[in-house]
């Protein structure tokens, strides 16, 4: 059984977790892809501009990665305050 305040702050490491997710896809996804392209497309990746490899290929990588590192420091946060499946 969890306490009141086991509970809020698995709630806070949690929402915190999300947020650095966010943050890092929105960075890649309109970030990388749209807002920083200009700048990015004079560095060439595989002979493409690296705005537009982000755009098509990159962020995909990025966010399989996230995906992966999620659930890792889920499993963290989860073992942390007693809350891991069995």
């Amino acid at each position: 059984m969890t306490t009141d305040s086991n509970a809020k702050a698995y709630w806070s490491a949690t929402l915190g977790l999300l947020t650095k997710v966010l943050v890092i896809w929105f960075l890649c996804s309109y970030g990388a892809g749209i807002l920083f392209a200009p700048a990015l497309n004079s560095i060439q990746l595989g002979g493409y501009p690296l705005g537009f490899w982000f755009a098509q290929q990159g962020s995909i990588y990025i966010f399989i990665a996230l995906i992966f590192w999620y659930a890792k420091k889920m499993g963290e946060i989860d073992r942390q305050f007693g809350m891991q499946e069995d």
